[in-house]
């Protein structure tokens, strides 16, 4: 991208064509949105009918990219990357690996949105060396008061079994605090994307009663530890954000993580639901922006 533009001229240049690029890799195409230059920073979307990462970091592009190179990285099964076979989460960590060495890329900063943030999380446990700093957008943790699986992670199995427009807003309203932003053009976009036969082929793999099911029945099962009880072992410094309201991902979800993670810091923001990215965006993207750019103590 070229520099020196102003912001109004930035805004203008970030659409989602002049940003979208592809990679070809050894199991199919990965499709990304880059924007901006210096430090690379990876931005890492949630899962949900209709999800992209172009949808869920579009309104935050033009902030970060002043100081980062922002890769938005589309997962496999969500209908914009070429597909894969396998569970999304799974086949989400192993893409981060792969996009990131097709690029030459050894060390970034992560963004991870819900899923986003357990597939950032699991990079950077598994590779120390390669995240240098990680931000989490709620859903990191478990259940500690609130009884698990939240209202949001309900409804979204509900849609998943049976895909209606009723279910799919009643999700989208879970994923607010202001019902107001649930907006036709957002139910219109989202019902064509997630109602697609692949990528609802995928979500019924993650979402669906059954998958569901037996993802859990796994992992009472390993002998491997989960995710939230391998916190203590995170290298990189880290910020969770959260929104105080989000029905999705409870806010006490937040207490393992902010506890056993060495480095970590957490906000809350109020008045918000699970799109904190979105629905706080400006205190949002100032915390982030803090954050990241701080210098590391000599």
């Amino acid at each position: 991208m070229t520099t020196g533009t102003s912001k109004a001229g930035m805004m203008m240049e970030l659409s989602h064509d002049s940003t979208l690029r592809e990679l070809t890799t050894d199991q199919g195409v990965l499709r990304y949105h880059e924007a901006g230059d210096g430090q690379p920073l990876l931005m890492l979307h949630g899962s949900g009918p209709g999800v992209t990462g172009w949808r869920n970091f579009r309104g935050n592009l033009a902030r970060f990219s002043e100081h980062f190179r922002c890769l938005v990285l589309e997962f496999p099964g969500f209908g914009v990357s070429d597909p894969a076979d396998g569970h999304p989460m799974a086949t989400a960590t192993d893409a981060v690996g792969r996009f990131l060495d097709g690029l030459g890329l050894h060390q970034v900063d992560v963004i991870g949105n819900s899923m986003g943030g357990f597939v950032g999380t699991r990079f950077a446990l598994d590779n120390p060396d390669r995240v240098r700093r990680l931000v989490t957008i709620g859903g990191m943790g478990r259940n500690f008061y609130s009884p698990g699986p939240g209202e949001g992670i309900n409804l979204l199995m509900e849609f998943t079994e049976n895909p209606t427009r009723e279910r799919l807003v009643q999700w989208l309203y879970s994923m607010v605090y202001d019902p107001a932003m649930v907006t036709e053009e957002l139910i219109e976009e989202r019902w064509a994307q997630a109602t697609e036969p692949d990528t609802l082929a995928a979500a019924r793999r993650m979402y669906g009663k059954a998958a569901f099911a037996a993802t859990a029945a796994a992992a009472a099962r390993s002998e491997e530890a989960p995710l939230w009880a391998m916190l203590h072992g995170l290298r990189a410094k880290t910020l969770i954000t959260w929104g105080r309201d989000d029905r999705v991902s409870p806010v006490d979800m937040s207490i393992v993580p902010m506890r056993t993670i060495p480095d970590v810091e957490l906000h809350l923001f109020p008045n918000c639901g699970h799109w904190v990215m979105i629905e706080q965006k400006a205190a949002w993207e100032s915390t982030v922006l803090a954050f990241l750019t701080r210098k590391d103590a000599a």
